[in-house]
């Protein structure tokens, strides 16, 4: 029988438990395709009643998961979390051990990934992060490998499931954004803090990841433009019915002559795009690429069972002796390619003002827009009432952002106006 390759898993959380649960109930199923047995000998938890619901006779069991690196296993696998401290640690101490590692850990490697990356080919190791982008979906796996000769120029997909979720039940039911948010934290759907969801670092954290794979570029998070979908009312989504879009929040990564775009924020997606359909907690990614055109992969982007099928995808990769640079070059090749700044940007704009429903509003607004140079597209005002606060939603034909954000700040200012204008991004797909 071939050698088995021995696994220790660092974290019994949601998708730590997950994995375990996997490797233990379909063993037989990963020897047979992997050629070899794929063995879980070991675990790290400090908590003892995190329990995975499988057998874990014959199995070790640390409370310090710096304890892998000196017991018998080839892969660690780093389902802990966190940015640094101990999961930074046990995977930087992996590497240099010669240890294959595997995670989970979006942020790990959006602010270390570079570092890691030079450390696994220093060592001749493998460090593999597929469940850290997408959950289930593998398209990191899809873009070094599958689409191995293409160019890509543009990437881009709803990333984060808690804010689809909160979206798509917004539209479906009329609600405002703060109860459904409850909603989904009572379904389980976002944490008790959300914040790393709802404002788009999730997202950005997966963007800087793709971008780095699509363009062969170092992991730069910092570079990444980032807003969530907190200002998004129940009254925007309505108008962009109305108006025949969806709103999504997108990771879009861009190779423009003037350098990489990296931008979160809500957009509004034409309904006839394949990715307005993408609801509920589903992710999605689209990938330009030059020779193969768009792609698009879809899937559960969370949860215990669609991580762990992403994680054991990986490890059966190092069963089968297979080692893809990190990024899909070596890490001594990731070039550095400037950063087209947010104020760049061009496109089109969704903009919901509240004013003051009396003579010479309009002409105010249109004075703005004129002096720099925005061109309106259309206006939809509901209804009158003279003297009192109504809304004005406006579409913009493509403006530079600088123009767009300068012509909001002085309509902001205008006396009628009684709420900071509401702006968001409109997408051509």
């Amino acid at each position: 029988m071939s050698t088995p390759l021995r696994i220790g898993v660092a974290g019994l959380g949601t998708i730590g438990g997950g994995t375990v649960k996997l490797l233990v109930e379909n063993a037989d199923l990963l020897a047979a395709r992997c050629g070899r047995p794929v063995t879980l000998t070991a675990v790290a938890e400090p908590n003892r009643n995190r329990t995975p619901g499988v057998s874990m006779d014959g199995i070790e069991w640390h409370d310090d998961a710096m304890a892998l690196i000196d017991g018998d296993v080839d892969v660690v696998v780093e389902l802990i979390g966190g940015s640094g401290g101990i999961a930074l640690k046990l995977c930087q101490a992996a590497l240099e051990a010669g240890k294959h590692v595997v995670t989970a850990n979006k942020a790990l490697i959006a602010h270390h990934g570079k570092e890691l990356a030079e450390a696994a080919e220093k060592a001749g190791t493998v460090l593999n992060y597929e469940a850290a982008v997408g959950g289930g979906i593998p398209i990191i796996k899809a873009m070094r490998e599958g689409m191995v000769g293409n160019g890509f120029s543009r990437v881009y997909g709803i990333l984060n499931g808690t804010c689809n979720y909160i979206l798509t039940t917004m539209r479906e039911t009329g609600r405002e954004f703060a109860e459904v948010l409850r909603e989904a934290q009572d379904l389980g759907y976002a944490e008790a803090d959300p914040s790393f969801d709802v404002d788009g670092v999730d997202t950005a954290h997966k963007l800087a990841i793709l971008t780095s794979v699509a363009f062969g570029c170092e992991v730069d998070f910092e570079a990444v433009h980032v807003e969530g979908i907190r200002h998004v009312s129940a009254d925007d989504i309505q108008f962009a019915e109305e108006l025949g879009y969806r709103i999504k929040l997108l990771g879009v990564a861009s190779r423009t002559d003037g350098g990489v775009e990296q931008r979160v924020h809500p957009c509004m997606v034409p309904k006839s795009a394949p990715i307005a359909a993408v609801e509920g907690v589903f992710n999605a990614v689209v990938a330009h690429g030059d020779f193969v055109d768009t792609t698009m992969h879809v899937g559960r982007g969370a949860g215990e069972r669609p991580t762990a099928s992403a994680v054991v995808g990986d490890i059966a990769d190092i069963a089968r002796g297979l080692n893809v640079p990190t990024f899909g070059v070596k890490a001594s090749e990731l070039s550095r390619l400037p950063t087209r700044r947010m104020a760049e940007h061009a496109g089109a704009y969704y903009v919901r003002l509240t004013v003051v429903d009396k003579p010479g509003v309009f002409a105010d607004i249109a004075g703005a827009l004129r002096d720099h140079q925005v061109s309106m597209e259309s206006v939809i005002q509901r209804g009158r009432a003279p003297g009192e606060p109504v809304s004005v939603v406006m579409t913009l034909h493509n403006t530079v952002e600088a123009d767009m954000t300068a012509a909001l700040g002085k309509i902001e200012s205008a006396p009628a106006v009684v709420e900071a204008p509401r702006m968001i991004r409109i997408e051509g797909f």
